[in-house]
C-alpha cells in the first residue's frame, strides 16, 4: 500500500507527487497514455503573476522564485491594445497588471504589425515568461519516480474506501493507498462521486486556440503576448508561428476537447482588427477545458467529509503559474505542516468554504 494514490497526470498532478514523494510514497494514475495530455497539454504556457482571480495571484507571486530558479522561464512581455471606446478597459488593465501606458507609436514598435490608425491605447509591461510547459511536467514526473511510479493508460474503473484508506481499480489491477489525492482536471467531480465524496460543481469551459502563419516578412519571435481590451483574444508567438485565441470559455461536459470553427473566426477577426496585415492560413487548431469552481479560485485541500481525500482541482487555466506554490500547499496540507502562505489564501483555496 502506498501513502498516496494520485488520479490525475496534468500539471496539478505530477506537481503534487512530485512534493509528496520528498516524504512518502506515491502512485499517480493517468487516463491517457501520456502526461499533461488535456488541458495541461494545450496551454498558453505564460507566467504572469498578476494574471487571475486573487487567490491564484497569491500562489502565482509564492511560486516567483521557484519559477525564477529553475531555468523554465524564457522573457516574452504583455502588451494590451485597445480601439476607440476601448480606453476605459485599458486603464483598468493597465492597473490590474501594473503596465506602463504606450501610445499607439511606442506599441507599434514593441508589435510592428499593428495599425497605428486603429489602436488608440495601450499598455505593456515585461514582466511575462514563456514556460517550457513539457520541462516542466517532466521534472515533476522524475522527481515523483524517485519514491513512486506512474501508470498511464490507467482510466479509473472503480474506487473503494477501506478501512485503512483507498482501493482504484485502472489499468486491470488495483491500486492501494492511505489518501487519495483528486487531480483529475475537468473529470475531479465525476472522480469524487465515485469515490463517495460530495462534488463541488466543477464547470469545464472550454478555450480555442488556432495555430496561424506568421505575417510575411516578419519574424515574431521577441513579439509580447498581446491581447485585446477586455481580454476578448489574445496572440502569443509560437516557434515561429502566431497562436491566437477567442478566449472562450464555453461551459461543456467533460471531453477530449475540440475547438469550434467559429469561435476560432472570432478570435482571429478581433486580432485583424488590430493589424495591418490579414491571416493567411492556419496551421492547426486544438481546444481544452479550463475547470473552475463557482468563485473561480482553485480546490486545494482535504475533504470536509473525509481527510484522507485530497483535492487539487480547479486551477482555472492558470495551473502552470501557480503550481509550486500550489503543490507545496498540497504537501503541507498533506503532511501536517503549517504553509508558509497568508492563512486567507489558504482559506479561499479550501474545499471547507463549499461545506
Amino acid at each position: 500500500m502506498d501513502d498516496f494514490l494520485i488520479i490525475g497526470g496534468g500539471i496539478a498532478g505530477t506537481s503534487a507527487g512530485a512534493r509528496l514523494a520528498q516524504f512518502c510514497t506515491v502512485t499517480l494514475l493517468e487516463a491517457e497514455t501520456a502526461l499533461g495530455y488535456h488541458a495541461s497539454g494545450r496551454s498558453a504556457a505564460l507566467y504572469e503573476p498578476n494574471y487571475g482571480p486573487a487567490a491564484i495571484r497569491a500562489l502565482s507571486h509564492a511560486s516567483a522564485d521557484e519559477f525564477h530558479a529553475s531555468g523554465l522561464l524564457t522573457p516574452r512581455g504583455m502588451l494590451f491594445v485597445g480601439k476607440a471606446g476601448d480606453e476605459d478597459t485599458l486603464a483598468r488593465h493597465i492597473a490590474e497588471f501594473e503596465l506602463e501606458p504606450l501610445s499607439p507609436a511606442e506599441a507599434t514598435r514593441l508589435l510592428p504589425v499593428l495599425d497605428p490608425d486603429r489602436v488608440t491605447c495601450a499598455g505593456h509591461h515585461e514582466a511575462a515568461w514563456d514556460v517550457d510547459t513539457d520541462l516542466m511536467i517532466q521534472r515533476y514526473a522524475r522527481a515523483l519516480r524517485q519514491n513512486g511510479q506512474i501508470v498511464t493508460g490507467a482510466r479509473v474503473d472503480a474506487i473503494r474506501r477501506t478501512a485503512t484508506g483507498w482501493e482504484v481499480t485502472a489499468k486491470g489491477a488495483t491500486y492501494a493507498a492511505r489518501v487519495l489525492v483528486n487531480a483529475a482536471g475537468a473529470w475531479a467531480d465525476e472522480i469524487a462521486k465515485a469515490a463517495g465524496i460530495a462534488p463541488l460543481g466543477l464547470i469545464p469551459k472550454r478555450r480555442s486556440m488556432a495555430r496561424v502563419a506568421a505575417p510575411e516578412g516578419h519574424d515574431p519571435r521577441s513579439w509580447p503576448m498581446t491581447l485585446g481590451a477586455g481580454e476578448a483574444w489574445y496572440m502569443k508567438p509560437d516557434a515561429g508561428a502566431l497562436l491566437i485565441s477567442p478566449a472562450d470559455a464555453t461551459p461543456c461536459d467533460p471531453h477530449d476537447a475540440w475547438a469550434d470553427d467559429m469561435t476560432l473566426a472570432e478570435g482571429i477577426a478581433g486580432w485583424e482588427e488590430h493589424v495591418t496585415t490579414p491571416v493567411a492560413r492556419m496551421l492547426a487548431n486544438w481546444a481544452g477545458l479550463r475547470t473552475f469552481a463557482s468563485d473561480g479560485e482553485p480546490v486545494i485541500g482535504p475533504a470536509p467529509a473525509d481527510p484522507a481525500f485530497l483535492w487539487c482541482a480547479g486551477q482555472g487555466g492558470y495551473g502552470f503559474q501557480s503550481a509550486p506554490a500550489a503543490s507545496r500547499l498540497l504537501a503541507d496540507l498533506a503532511a501536517g505542516r503549517a504553509p508558509e502562505l497568508d492563512p486567507a489564501v489558504i482559506a479561499a483555496v479550501s474545499p471547507a468554504r463549499f461545506a
